[in-house]
């Protein structure tokens, strides 16, 4: 794979970003998600906290990152790409020494939430940025490529989170999170480009009328809602496989974490998949395919509990193939919602992570409530249930999509 981005003709001079930046500066926020997993019962017993006080610690860090990519979003189509990254890599290394200095629950979950807040700006603008030198169609191969790229962190990352978790005790995983971040502070300050030149002064009136405008748009939504319940599907399993695991399989935290490695070799593979054909199959088709393989993942989960037929194995193989649902829909979902209105790339894609990362906060807290509450069994059903609810709005989503895209030919048509 080429490591430069070629862009399409155009009669300025746009830079365009490499491949390893845009790869670096989206991996933060997901690494950050991910590594620390197995940790989490013994972060339980470190603080002396209950799994929901735990759990707090990734709700916050989603509502952060929520909250991060719809004020982020439209400051970068005004003021540029490359400061807001620049800023949000260094809070994110003042947010992850803040964690490794944490007393209590709560300063812990403060400390998060200026790690996520900061780590989002790269994970919603690396996405803008390709959508600056790219049509709509293209745009979805090259998402494809980079979060290919990008999941490489976030699938070793439990892994290793794991391993540090048994020799350096919860602290581990955070400490390769600082130095992580480090790294690619210093990388972005130095090597990132710019990709948009007309700027404008930035106003609470004219960010309101970006959102007025995209919010008009019905495809927005259509692409939006894609988006958001291919990855209820994730964060769902999020807010629930590492207690499950402990509880119902009891694994290890070293287990745990290379089980966790499975969701994201399938969406590594999604995103090859994507980056190979996605420009030529088409963004419709795409989105598609990825929910109903993400649709038949659940449904491997939900025949195995009623079955009773799972371990500890088999609780994490079909994560496999929602994984490679989420990496086949995903990039299409989102260029397509950005290429709605492409003046407006930055909040649109801000806007769309602020669903996806805002429900997946509400859905990830759902099951951890309904897992220590008992609820549908209080095991892994809890989360199956919960999962399935968000498989089949995917395949609604994919539907509204298909008539919108629809509707749009015939009118072009007339």
């Amino acid at each position: 794979m080429a490591t430069e981005l070629t862009a399409q003709p155009s009669g300025d001079s746009k830079r365009i970003p490499s491949v390893a930046i845009l790869v670096a500066i989206s991996s933060l926020s997901p690494f950050a998600m991910n590594i620390y997993l197995p940790s989490m019962d013994g972060m339980m017993k470190a603080f002396e906290a209950s799994a929901g006080d735990i759990q707090l610690t990734m709700a916050f860090y989603f509502i952060a990152i929520a909250v991060g990519q719809i004020i982020l979003g439209p400051i970068s189509d005004q003021y540029g790409r490359r400061p807001v990254v620049v800023a949000g890599m260094f809070l994110f290394v003042i947010g992850s020494t803040l964690c490794l200095l944490a007393p209590t629950v709560e300063f812990l979950i403060g400390a998060r939430i200026i790690q996520a807040f900061g780590g989002g700006a790269g994970l919603v603008l690396a996405r803008a940025m390709v959508r600056d030198v790219y049509g709509r169609e293209q745009a979805a191969s090259m998402i494809g490529y980079v979060t290919m790229g990008m999941a490489v962190a976030p699938t070793i990352g439990p892994a290793i989170g794991g391993f540090l978790d048994e020799q350096y005790g919860w602290q581990g995983g955070f400490i390769l999170m600082l130095v992580f971040g480090i790294g690619v502070a210093i990388f972005s300050w130095t090597h990132l480009p710019e990709t948009i030149h007309n700027k404008a002064p930035v106003s609470v009136k004219k960010i309101g009328n970006s959102y007025y405008l995209l919010c008009r748009e019905k495809m927005f939504w259509a692409f939006s809602a894609v988006a958001v319940f291919m990855a209820w599907l994730y964060f769902a399993y999020l807010g629930g496989a590492p207690f499950v695991a402990v509880s119902s399989f009891g694994l290890t935290a070293k287990e745990i974490g290379l089980y966790l490695m499975v969701v994201s070799l399938g969406y590594i593979l999604g995103n090859y998949i994507t980056g190979r054909i996605a420009a030529r199959v088409g963004i419709i088709r795409m989105i598609a395919g990825g929910a109903v393989i993400g649709f038949f993942g659940v449904s491997l989960l939900l025949a195995g509990t009623l079955t009773d037929s799972l371990n500890g194995p088999l609780f994490f193989l079909p994560m496999f193939f929602i994984g490679l649902g989420n990496g086949i829909s995903l990039p299409s979902a989102q260029s397509g919602a950005v290429s709605v209105r492409p003046e407006l790339a930055g909040t649109a894609a801000g806007l769309v992570s602020f669903f996806q990362v805002g429900v997946g906060a509400v859905v990830s807290s759902l099951v951890a409530y309904m897992i220590s509450a008992g609820v549908a069994g209080g095991d892994e059903m809890s989360m199956i249930l919960v999962m399935f609810v968000g498989g089949v709005g995917g395949i609604i989503s994919v539907a509204a999509v298909y008539a919108g895209e629809k509707q749009q030919n015939e009118f072009a048509n007339t």
